[in-house]
C-alpha cells in the first residue's frame, strides 16, 4: 500500500494518523505510567529510531521476550513500522522451548525486559553472539528502549496538543522502503509444546477494520482491563482493537483477583477479558460483595469452557454484560455470545460459545472432511480474514491445519439450527471407550460436577482401563467446608448423563493447575495421574 506520495506504507502509518486524531486522549495505563495517544505516537517513532540506529534493518527477524508491559504495544508498532518480523515469546517459556524458537526464527535482533530479574533474557542475549540486543529498562545487555525519543531525524514535532497528522509521518528520518510487517506469536501450549503462529499484515489490517466498526457502530469507548500479553494472538487483537478504536487500555502484568476487583471500580472499567478459572476466582473472592461493577459493558469470558452453574452466578452478580468468546491463536475470533442471560426457552445456550463473529464461517466436518448437519458432533473448521498464515518452520503441520483457506481447529462440537456453536472437547482429549465403541467428552462431565453447589471447579481427563479402554478421571476443587463425597459426585454424573460417562474416580485437589494462558492445564493433570499410577498398573483408576 502507498500514501499520497507513492511511498510504501504499513498499517502502522494508518494507526499513527488515528492516534493524531485522538490527540491528548488517554491511551495506555500500566506500570505506573499513563500515556496519551500523542505520547504513544511519539514513543513508537522514538523506539523505531533507536532500533534503526542500533542496527535493526527493515524486514529483520526480531525475537521479543516481554510480559504484559505498557511498552509491548509501542514496541510492536515500532518494529512493524520498520517492516520487521516480530517473534514473540513468553518470559515464562522454558529454556528448551526458547532454544527451539531461536533455532526456528534465526533472530537478527533481540529485545527483552531487563526489569524481569528472574528472566532468561540475559542468558539468551549472551548466546546470540553478534546479534543486536535491546532492553526495556536499565541495566540490561543493550540500549534501553524506554528512554528512546523521536530524535532530530525522526520528526520535527514534539508531543503536545498542536501535533498534527502530518507530523506523525514516521517516514522522515526512518526507512521508507520496508517490506510488509509480520508477526510470529506463541501458542498457549494447551496441546503440547507451543508453536510459532504466523500472521501477515493482512491480519493487522483486518484489526483496523474491526476497530473502524467499533468507532462507527455506537459502541462506547472502551476502558479495557487486560491481562493478555502481546505474545498471545488474543493479546495482540485485544490491545490493537482498543488502541485503534480510541479507547483506554489498562495493562496488568500479573493476575490478582483483589486488584482486578479494585481496578474495575476505581478506573470505571467497562470491558475486560478473563478465562473461566479467573472468573471463578472473582466470583469466590470476599471483596466482590459491594464492589462497583456498574460501568461494565462487556465482560468477556473465553480461552476455555465455563461451567453453566458458574455463569449463572456471574449473570446474577454482574447482569447481562457477559460475552462468551471462542478463538484460537490460529483464528483469533471465531464466535461470540454477547449479553449472556439465562433464557428459559434456550437454557442450553449457557453451554454455547455463541454464533460466528464478523466474517467468520463455521462448519462441522467428519474425519473425511464432509460437512455434518446441525446437532451432529464433529471437528470445527473455520474460515476468516483473521486466520493465520501457517506455523513457522513447520510446513507439514501447516498443511494439516490450513486446508483450502479453512482452519482445522482440532476442537469437537456441533452447531444447532440457529447457528450456535457448542464445544464438547479437544480432539486430543476425547475419551475413547471400547465398551460402547464411541467416544465421550470431558466437557459435559465437568459441567455436571461444577453444577454441584459444593464444587468450585472440575476437570476431567481420560485414563487407561482394561475393560472400557479409557475411563473419565475427575479432579475436583471443593468449596471450603464441603462435605460432598466421591460417591455422591459419581452418582450425580450417572443421574444426569449415564453410567458410561461416570468417572472411574474423583480426586479432590486444592486447585487446578493452569498454563501460561490461565487455562486449565490438562497436560499437567495427565502427568499428575501418571506419577500416581505407574504404567505397569493399568486398570480401573482407584
Amino acid at each position: 500500500m502507498t500514501d499520497g506520495a507513492d511511498r510504501p506504507t504499513t498499517y502502522v502509518h494508518e494507526a499513527l494518523e488515528l492516534f493524531a486524531g485522538f490527540g491528548d486522549r488517554e491511551a495506555l495505563v500500566g506500570g505506573g505510567r499513563r500515556l496519551t495517544y500523542l505520547d504513544v505516537a511519539a514513543q513508537v517513532r522514538g523506539m523505531a529510531g533507536a532500533l534503526t540506529r542500533g542496527g535493526v534493518r527493515p524486514g529483520a527477524a526480531v525475537l521479543v521476550m516481554l510480559g504484559n508491559a505498557v511498552e509491548g504495544p509501542l514496541l510492536q508498532l515500532a518494529l512493524h513500522l520498520l517492516g520487521c518480523r516480530t517473534m514473540w515469546v513468553a518470559p515464562v517459556t522454558s529454556r528448551r522451548e526458547v532454544d527451539d524458537f531461536v533455532r526456528l526464527s534465526r533472530p537478527e535482533a533481540f529485545v527483552y525486559d531487563a526489569r524481569d530479574g528472574d528472566g532468561l533474557g540475559p542468558r539468551i542475549a549472551a548466546d546470540l553472539a553478534g546479534v543486536p540486543v535491546f532492553c526495556l529498562g536499565p541495566g540490561g545487555a543493550g540500549p534501553d528502549l524506554t528512554t528512546a525519543s523521536p530524535g532530530p531525524d525522526a520528526t520535527s514535532a514534539s508531543p503536545g496538543p498542536g501535533l498534527a497528522a502530518a507530523d506523525l509521518d514516521a517516514g522522515a528520518g526512518l526507512p521508507v522502503d520496508v517490506p510488509e510487517p509480520e508477526s510470529f506469536l506463541q501458542t498457549s501450549g494447551t496441546t503440547g509444546t507451543p508453536k510459532l503462529v504466523h500472521h501477515r499484515e493482512s491480519f493487522y489490517r483486518q484489526v483496523l477494520a474491526l476497530a473502524a466498526g467499533f468507532r462507527s457502530g455506537g459502541i462506547p469507548l472502551l476502558r479495557h482491563l487486560s491481562h493478555s500479553p502481546m505474545w498471545l494472538a488474543s493479546g495482540q487483537i485485544t490491545t490493537l482493537v482498543n488502541l485503534f478504536s480510541g479507547g483506554v487500555l489498562f495493562l496488568r502484568e500479573r493476575w490478582d483477583p483483589a486488584a482486578f476487583i479494585a481496578t474495575v471500580g476505581r478506573e470505571r472499567i467497562n470491558s475486560t477479558f478473563v478465562t473461566p478459572p479467573m472468573l471463578y476466582e472473582v466470583l469466590d473472592h470476599p471483596d466482590l460483595p459491594g464492589a462497583d461493577f456498574s460501568a461494565m459493558f462487556m465482560f468477556n469470558v473465553g480461552a476455555g469452557p465455563a461451567a453453566p452453574a458458574r455463569l449463572r452466578q456471574a449473570i446474577a452478580r454482574f447482569g447481562p454484560v457477559l460475552r462468551i468468546v471462542y478463538g484460537l491463536s490460529e483464528a483469533v475470533v471465531i464466535t461470540a455470545q454477547p449479553g449472556l442471560t439465562e433464557d428459559p426457552e434456550h437454557p442450553e445456550r449457557l453451554r454455547s460459545c455463541g454464533r460466528a463473529y464478523g466474517d467468520v464461517a463455521v462448519e462441522i466436518r467428519d474425519a473425511d472432511g464432509a460437512v455434518l448437519p446441525a446437532g451432529v458432533d464433529g471437528e470445527v473448521w473455520v474460515r476468516t480474514k483473521l486466520s493465520f498464515a501457517g506455523y513457522h518452520g513447520q510446513p507439514e503441520l501447516t498443511a494439516e491445519t490450513l486446508v483450502d483457506g479453512w482452519v482445522r481447529t482440532r476442537d469437537v462440537g456441533h452447531l444447532d439450527a440457529d447457528g450456535y456453536l457448542y464445544l464438547v472437547d479437544r480432539l486430543a482429549d476425547r475419551i475413547l471407550t471400547r465398551q460402547r465403541s464411541w467416544p465421550i467428552y470431558s466437557r459435559p462431565i465437568e459441567d455436571v460436577l461444577a453444577g454441584h453447589p459444593q464444587v468450585r471447579a472440575a476437570a476431567v481427563i481420560g485414563v487407561p482401563d482394561e475393560v472400557a479402554g479409557e475411563l473419565p478421571y475427575a479432579y475436583v476443587v471443593a468449596a471450603p467446608g464441603a462435605t460432598v463425597t466421591e460417591a455422591e459426585l459419581i452418582d450425580l454424573v450417572i443421574a444426569e448423563l449415564s453410567e458410561t460417562w461416570a468417572p472411574g474416580a474423583v480426586e479432590f485437589v486444592d486447585a487446578l493447575p493452569l498454563n501460561r494462558s490461565a487455562k486449565v492445564d490438562k497436560l499437567a493433570l495427565r502427568a499428575r495421574y501418571a506419577a500416581g499410577h505407574p504404567a505397569d498398573q493399568v486398570g480401573s483408576p482407584a
